[in-house]
C-alpha cells in the first residue's frame, strides 16, 4: 500500500489510503496508524485516523518535511492489515422509542419496515468505529444497512439530549453530550461515553466494534437513563 501524501500545514501531512468508505479499510488503517506511530516516535505530535485518511502532525523542530516523508515511506513498507480479532467489543444498551427518537416512526414508514423493523435491522449489525470527532466521545460508526440510510435534517436542531442515537446517511452515532445536531434520532442510551477517567476521555477508539442492545424503558431508567421526552420544535 502506497498512500497519497498531501501537505495540510507546515508540520502536517495527510495520508490518503482509500478513495471510498468501507468496513474493510479499518484493519489497514489501524496497522498504518501503529506503524506510523512507531516510525515517528518522539517526533510525532498527533495522529488522527479517519474513514480513508490518516493525519500526521509532527514536531517541526525535530524533523523536516523530507524526513517526515521518508519515515512514512518506511512505515508503509511491507504493511499488513491488523487482525480484526484484536478490536475491542462494546455492547451498548439503547431504548428505541418515539418519545426519545422522533425519527424512529417516520423512518419506519419511509423504509417500509415499521418502527419494529427499524429497531431489528439497526440492532442486528455490528458497527465499526471509523473516527472520533465533532464532540468529545462522539464516534462515527458504520455502515448502516442501506434501507436505513437517511440524509441529515435540513435544519439541525439547536439542542440534542446526551445519549441520543442517530443515523446520518449510512453512519450511526450517539451524542455523548448535549449539543446541536442534525442526525435522525431513533433512540437513547444510558451509557456514559465521555468521562475524564476514561483513556482518551472516550469510551471507544477507532477500530472498536459496537453492537446496540435494545432495552425497555424500565431497564433504561434502572441504568440511569433520562427518559424526558424529546420535544420536537420548528
Amino acid at each position: 500500500m502506497t498512500p497519497r501524501i498531501e501537505v495540510v500545514g507546515v508540520d502536517s501531512l495527510m495520508l490518503r489510503l482509500f478513495d471510498q468508505i468501507d468496513e474493510g479499510n479499518m484493519p489497514w488503517m489501524l496497522a498504518a496508524t501503529q506503524r506510523v506511530r512507531e516510525a515517528f516516535g518522539p517526533a510525532l505530535r498527533d495522529l488522527v485516523p479517519s474513514y480513508t485518511t490518516l493525519l500526521v502532525h509532527y514536531d517541526l523542530t525535530t524533523i523536516d518535511d523530507r524526513q517526515a516523508r521518508q519515515r512514512i515511506t518506511d512505515a508503509f513498507e511491507g504493511l499488513q492489515p491488523t487482525a480484526g480479532a484484536s478490536a475491542r467489543q462494546h455492547e451498548i444498551p439503547v431504548w428505541y422509542d418515539p418519545s426519545v427518537g422522533p425519527e424512529l416512526e417516520p423512518l419506519g414508514k419511509r423504509s417500509g419496515l415499521g418502527a419494529t423493523g427499524v429497531i431489528d435491522r439497526h440492532s442486528s449489525h455490528t458497527y465499526q468505529v471509523f473516527a472520533l470527532g465533532f464532540a468529545p466521545g462522539f464516534a462515527f460508526m458504520g455502515l448502516v444497512d442501506e434501507i436505513l440510510a437517511s440524509p441529515r435534517l435540513q435544519t439541525p436542531r439547536k439542542q440534542v439530549p446526551a445519549g441520543s442515537l442517530g443515523i446520518a446517511d449510512r453512519q450511526t452515532a450517539i451524542y455523548p453530550l448535549v449539543s446541536p445536531g442534525g442526525w435522525n434520532l431513533i433512540g437513547r442510551s444510558p451509557t456514559r461515553l465521555f468521562d475524564r477517567e476514561l483513556d482518551g476521555y472516550s469510551l471507544w477508539q477507532p477500530g472498536d466494534r459496537v453492537r446496540f442492545i435494545p432495552i425497555d424503558r424500565a431497564e433504561f431508567i434502572r441504568l440511569g437513563g433520562d427518559d424526558t421526552p424529546f420535544e420536537v420544535t420548528p
